[in-house]
């Protein structure tokens, strides 16, 4: 753990070093940046204030545009995609054929599980009132929301409603904890897997999501810039997912016996289902048809394009050949990367984002991988964690105006890669501590790790009692 901890301390200084010395090269401005309006997604547009504004001037009317309603529901459908069957297949290749119906069970069932605790209590903790940390209990059970309640989208006159909202975040949450999955596959309890999920949504993924994007957050508030989800998503379940692969331990055998994907085939089709869903993800953050949907759509278009080419060409550079496995996570390293940023950065800047994405996962997954010693199954860390940093950090340069983002006339890239620093910090801290906890209280409850016997069988049959592939 003290490795993990300091290899994490030195990756953020050298990219906060470097967001300082770009925000120098730019010529940037003093002041801070007030992104917050533009970034939290349940947070209210605030109007100006009625002693500003001429004495004639009409009151704003907000209204549910049909446009707006149709695309946000295509929108959510889109990140169900992503999970169900996106990420299941790309796991499910990625495991041996003995484990592959055990990774879509988890998927499947988490994503599920999620979705219902979200509508039980999960919206109103993170979206159900105003909080520094946490909102409240109002909305348990969805008390109070209704066909005719509305949430707030980012025009004053614009408004959605309240159940399309509701539904748009329950993927959120379902996928980011489906996520962690990938960590710890092919040795850890059904049970285990899904008391876990329970416990860290609850106590990480809520409060997060609530600081980022929930209105009185604290992240929201310092003008932490956080479109999609680089901090509540990515980076939160790649270090939750990294804690729990120190915590059960290397799989049987890992670093002697082949340990190679079962289906690459699998793996393409789900990673290009993941591409497909995530304009789902990212597109549909901006809550409405407009321009900025398709500037979210443009750069997740853009730079996972890029980070498939720069995968690829580290692959050849480092081991001579260029992979299927390599292209296909390049894709999942630009999008995970674009995530924060695609709202707020230009399309250059966007490529920029994927093209380093490419280089600096393929190094999470290697040399990284390597340093910090954890058999994370599918490398949730090496490409999530560290890939949500990067796109974290550099969200804070690529949106100023002068490269290209739509950052106001004051941003300053200093002050805001500080602030997104911050968030990534309390991200990493609350996440590692919570799950840690999470991983504990489960283990000494139902248990984590299967018995090696069923391990070395493999989980489809020990776990479901079914096999994937009939002999």
């Amino acid at each position: 753990m003290k490795k993990l901890l300091a290899t994490l301390a030195l990756g953020l200084a050298v990219l906060g070093f470097a967001g300082s010395a770009l925000a120098q090269a730019a010529d940037a401005a003093s002041a801070a940046a007030s992104a917050a309006e533009a970034m939290a997604p349940a947070a209210a547009v605030a109007a100006a204030p009625a002693a500003a504004e001429p004495a004639s001037a009409p009151a704003v009317v907000a209204t549910v545009n049909k446009g707006d309603v149709a695309w946000m529901m295509t929108a959510t459908l889109l990140v169900v995609f992503m999970a169900v069957p996106g990420l299941a297949l790309f796991y499910g290749g990625l495991v041996r054929s003995k484990n592959m119906l055990s990774v879509l069970m988890q998927v499947m069932v988490v994503f599920s599980m999620i979705v219902v605790l979200w509508a039980v209590y999960g919206y109103s903790l993170a979206f159900g009132g105003e909080g520094a940390i946490i909102a409240g209990l109002d909305k348990l059970f969805l008390k109070g929301v209704t066909l005719e309640t509305l949430s707030d989208t980012f025009s004053a006159d614009a408004k959605l409603p309240e159940y399309v909202f509701v539904a748009f975040q329950a993927t959120f949450a379902g996928i980011t904890c489906a996520l962690i999955v990938g960590s710890f596959a092919e040795r850890i309890k059904f049970s285990g897997v899904l008391l876990f999920s329970v416990i860290w949504f609850t106590f990480c993924y809520l409060p997060i999501a609530h600081m980022v994007w929930g209105s009185g957050g604290y992240l929201l508030g310092k003008g932490a810039l956080d479109f999609a989800g680089g901090t509540v998503v990515h980076i939160n379940a790649g270090v939750a997912g990294l804690v729990g692969a120190y915590v059960l331990g290397k799989r049987i055998g890992y670093g002697k016996e082949a340990m190679a994907p079962h289906s690459l085939p699998l793996t393409m089709v789900g990673a290009a289902m993941l591409w497909v869903g995530w304009f789902g993800f990212n597109a549909g953050s901006n809550l409405e048809a407009t321009a900025g949907a398709g500037l979210a759509f443009i750069n997740t278009l853009f730079a996972t394009a890029a980070a498939v080419l720069t995968w690829c060409i580290g692959e050849s550079l480092t081991k001579g050949k260029a992979s299927m496995l390599g292209a296909a996570s390049g894709a999942v390293a630009g999008l995970v990367a674009i995530t924060p940023a695609c709202g707020s950065v230009g399309p250059m800047g966007g490529i920029i984002i994927g093209a380093l994405a490419g280089f600096v996962c393929l190094w999470g997954v290697s040399g990284l991988k390597k340093m910090l010693g954890a058999d994370d199954s599918l490398d949730v860390f090496g490409v999530h964690g560290l890939g949500g940093i990067l796109g974290a950090i550099l969200t804070g340069v690529f949106t100023a105006p002068g490269l290209g983002g739509t950052g106001k006339p004051d941003f300053s890239i200093g002050s805001q890669v500080l602030v997104q620093a911050e968030g990534v910090l309390i991200t990493i801290a609350v996440s590692a501590v919570v799950a840690f906890i999470a991983y504990k209280i489960v283990d000494m409850t139902v248990g984590l790790r299967v018995p090696e016997e069923e391990e070395r069988e493999g989980l489809d049959i020990t776990s479901h009692g079914e096999t994937a592939y009939n002999k």
